[in-house]
């Protein structure tokens, strides 16, 4: 530890015959005190060069990739929620919560009619997925009488479930879809 020491100057008056006022003086120049520091010349020697011994280690067993703990997008896939209104993509089933986006002009599994937002303290899955579905319930059923007979056949609607919701994720995609499940039966053109 560095030590700073300050010196003070302390000035007395002679009370001499040849007393003058505080305005006069009888130098030309004047000195204002300044500290003078004092840092020591040596460091310590007695610096700890072992860690202390009672320090909880790290855990371990952590994976070395984290693609293992978040695995990343294939291609062109993009999770549901960053999905906006008009895109559309394909889904799988393997890879749930994921969209592989498409031309609107080539084959596609479905086309994102809203996005919503969920409000509101939701603990359980079932309960999210009612207020989800209760989200776009009639943005769909509109645009679906809006499609040429036989165009839609189902409806997607996405949501996060309880652990992602707690995280923060609140975005519900509401989409209208080709085939609700089997994927044999395409959109082959953007909604009208």
């Amino acid at each position: 530890m560095a030590a700073i020491a300050a010196t003070v100057l302390v000035l007395t008056r002679d009370d001499g015959s040849d007393k003058k006022s505080p305005t006069e003086s009888s130098r030309s120049t004047s000195r204002t005190p300044t500290p003078s520091l004092s840092i020591p010349s040596q460091v310590p020697s007695g610096l700890p060069t072992e860690v202390p011994s009672g320090i909880p280690s790290l855990p371990t067993g952590f994976p070395s990739d984290l693609d293992s703990l978040i695995p990343s997008p294939a291609g062109n896939e993009v999770p549901y929620y960053l999905l906006k209104t008009g895109d559309c993509f394909n889904t799988n089933s393997s890879r749930p919560g994921q969209a592989a986006k498409k031309s609107c002009g080539a084959p596609h599994d479905a086309e994102v009619v809203k996005r919503a937002e969920l409000n509101g303290s939701y603990t359980t899955d079932a309960a999210l997925k009612k207020a989800a579905t209760a989200l776009c319930e009639r943005p769909l059923e509109r645009k679906a009488r809006s499609q040429p007979a036989g165009t839609v056949r189902g409806t997607l609607v996405q949501y996060p479930d309880a652990s992602g919701y707690k995280l923060g994720i609140d975005s519900v995609a509401c989409s209208l879809a080709g085939d609700s499940g089997s994927g044999k039966h395409k959109l082959t053109e953007p909604l009208s």
